[in-house]
């Protein structure tokens, strides 16, 4: 298959896993704390990445090792505590669509820190796509309540993260495997992680019902959201560009809301307009 098409393919399949991921985390809040289900999230990655992809950091050299670290810092560790923190006071749909703001920050670090070149036309679908994010905000749950919005700030610094993170891997990681730099990363992140979540009460209450549900779908969230998704998003930034990786933050919104349907919530006319929008932001930031 074409690269062409390989890259839209796995486009549709990370938006539709990433756009998953916000329920998992809201359910695995209701049995862990934040720091719990960041912890846990990490882990159970950890575990499922070096089983499949242990020989492959043979592949990793002495000078990419620190590189490595770094992504894994800005690209997994803080955005699984930053957003599983946030979805504690901030609607998951919410979080959804801030996390949109991931390729505006993406091409902005981009220009300014890398030196990466982008065309009018990318930049052009990056607004068209924040504009289709920002009809999904104005017309989003009313039922939602008030927000605190010095959680959403967590969540723009998480995008920050993950600008740096695509920008890194792009320029300082680009001719290492996917499967070798995502299981680098949580090689790097599963003894910190251990170590966090020991400090919590997770001991008293791994017993309860409730815990144990909401560990099981972090460990989805873990193995499926994390560990492959990684796999195939930097195999993603490898075949495109960071500005088009990113732009499945993009169609995370709408997986999210259709999420909401299942959940008994709905879709104004407003917002379905709005998701048509991003699509077309998302095509303009990959045509050449």
């Amino acid at each position: 298959m074409e690269t062409k098409q390989l890259k839209w393919i796995y486009l549709v399949i990370l938006s539709l896993i990433w756009g998953s991921s916000f329920i998992l985390i809201k359910k695995g809040l209701v049995g862990l704390t934040a720091v719990q289900v960041g912890s846990f999230r990490i882990i159970f990655a950890a575990f499922f990445l070096l089983i499949v992809g242990f020989k492959s950091l043979k592949k990793i050299s002495r000078s990419q090792w620190k590189f490595v670290a770094i992504t894994s810092l800005f690209g997994t560790f803080m955005p699984a505590y930053l957003f599983a923190i946030a979805e504690t006071q901030v609607n998951s749909s919410i979080v959804a669509i801030l996390n949109s703001l991931t390729p505006l920050n993406t091409l902005i670090l981009g220009i300014i820190a890398f030196g990466i070149q982008f065309q009018k036309r990318q930049v052009l679908g990056v607004f068209v796509g924040l504009v289709g994010c920002l009809l999904l905000v104005l017309n989003g749950d009313s039922t939602s309540g008030t927000q605190n919005y010095i959680y959403v700030l967590l969540v723009v610094i998480a995008t920050l993260s993950y600008a740096i993170n695509v920008n890194l891997i792009k320029k300082y990681l680009h001719d290492l495997n996917s499967v070798s730099i995502t299981t680098g990363n949580f090689a790097v992140l599963f003894l910190p992680a251990l170590i966090i979540l020991s400090t919590t009460d997770i001991n008293a209450k791994i017993h309860l019902a409730e815990t144990q549900h909401s560990i099981l779908f972090v460990m989805i969230l873990g193995v499926l959201g994390t560990g492959i998704a990684n796999i195939l998003f930097f195999k993603l930034i490898q075949m495109s560009s960071p500005v088009f990786a990113t732009s499945v933050t993009y169609l995370i919104p709408i997986v999210a809301f259709f999420w909401g349907l299942l959940d008994h919530e709905f879709l104004t006319p407003i917002q379905f307009f709005g998701a048509f929008v991003i699509l077309i932001g998302v095509y303009l930031s990959a045509k050449k």
